[in-house]
């Protein structure tokens, strides 16, 4: 397979791997996480709070950093359609774009939702957490040293059992099998959560690949060039906000960065810097129009040209430093 090929097939495979990656950050971290971080108290209640805290909580702020740092999810908030009223659409139109939005929904929750299922699954395949958070509740009715013990006591010896320094002698057998018990219903619920997700998985993607209007096929090339337009759109960024930019610097200093001939330079005076300084904000003026930067600002106010000191060509020619931004090429 030659080099072309090969980035071709890794660049149709991108979610996947993707995917792939973040669920192999997860496992690694977690496995950091129970080693450094992870020590249960043995203490009743505080055993119960400990154990779902290290369960729970990551689990959510991972599902909250996957949903943020989703391009669609604030696509979804920031979106407008004030270009066409409601009623002027038809019920049609109004389907397709419940169907989008559904679409784009599941995208941005099944990719948030990899990372929190990881940690989940590999959090009880190891077991740690439930044993310490369950060991108070421990079925042990069948021991005959627990027959006279009180509730309280019974749920304080139960909740050290964890920790194998705190346990007596007398019940180390008892211990190793109620953690084995309870180990078993930790793996199991494990492999109970990756089949339910993985079946969850495959039923949401054949609803959804029955109900696209689009054949397999095209539903390729839709993905392919959504990918090489964000690209292309990317780079046209990039290029026309340099090419912005150096027309307000321009302005400003009579010059921009990389001319090779500077004939004359712009002394700003000192409302000029007060102008540009400070917050560098968007400022939006209307619909039609916005201000991104105090430069842009300052550039559309039209003031004066304000000094203008003359240079010898041929010192700028061999004194001038290297351009700090490249020029931009035409053909670009």
């Amino acid at each position: 397979m030659s080099l072309a090929a090969l980035i071709s097939f890794l660049k149709s495979k991108e979610s996947i791997i993707f995917n792939a990656i973040v669920a192999l950050l997860t496992v690694g971290g977690q496995q950091l996480f129970s080693f450094f971080a992870f020590s249960c108290p043995c203490s009743p209640t505080e055993n119960l709070r400990y154990g779902l805290a290290f369960l729970g909580v990551p689990a959510l702020l991972l599902l909250i950093v996957g949903i943020v740092f989703n391009d669609n999810t604030w696509r979804l908030f920031t979106g407008t359609t004030y270009d066409v009223s409601i009623q002027e659409r038809s019920r049609q139109s109004l389907l397709m774009k419940y169907k989008l939005l559904c679409f784009v929904l599941g995208n941005v929750l099944g990719r948030a939702l990899v990372a929190p299922v990881t940690w989940l699954s590999v959090t009880l395949l190891n077991g740690s957490y439930y044993v310490c958070a369950a060991s108070e509740y421990a079925g042990v009715q069948h021991y005959d040293i627990f027959t006279n013990m009180s509730v309280e006591v019974r749920r304080r010896t139960l909740a050290q059992f964890p920790c194998p320094q705190l346990v007596l002698s007398n019940f180390t057998r008892i211990r190793e099998e109620v953690l084995l018990e309870l180990k078993y219903q930790s793996q199991v619920s494990g492999w109970l959560l990756v089949a339910f997700v993985a079946i969850l998985f495959f039923a949401v993607l054949c609803v959804a690949r029955c109900c696209s209007p689009l054949t397999y096929l095209h539903l390729r090339y839709w993905t392919s060039y959504v990918n090489n337009e964000q690209t292309l759109f990317e780079q046209a960024v990039d290029q026309h906000s340099r090419i912005f930019a150096l027309e307000n610097i321009k302005k400003f200093f009579g010059f921009a960065p990389g001319s090779k001939k500077v004939t004359e330079i712009r002394m700003p005076s000192r409302l000029d810097w007060r102008t540009i300084s400070g917050l560098d904000l968007l400022k939006v003026v209307d619909q039609d129009y916005c201000h991104y930067s105090l430069l842009q600002a300052w550039a559309d106010e039209d003031l004066g040209d304000g000094k203008i000191i003359s240079i010898d060509v041929e010192q700028t020619a061999v004194e001038a430093p290297p351009p700090l931004v490249p020029p931009i090429s035409k053909t670009a």
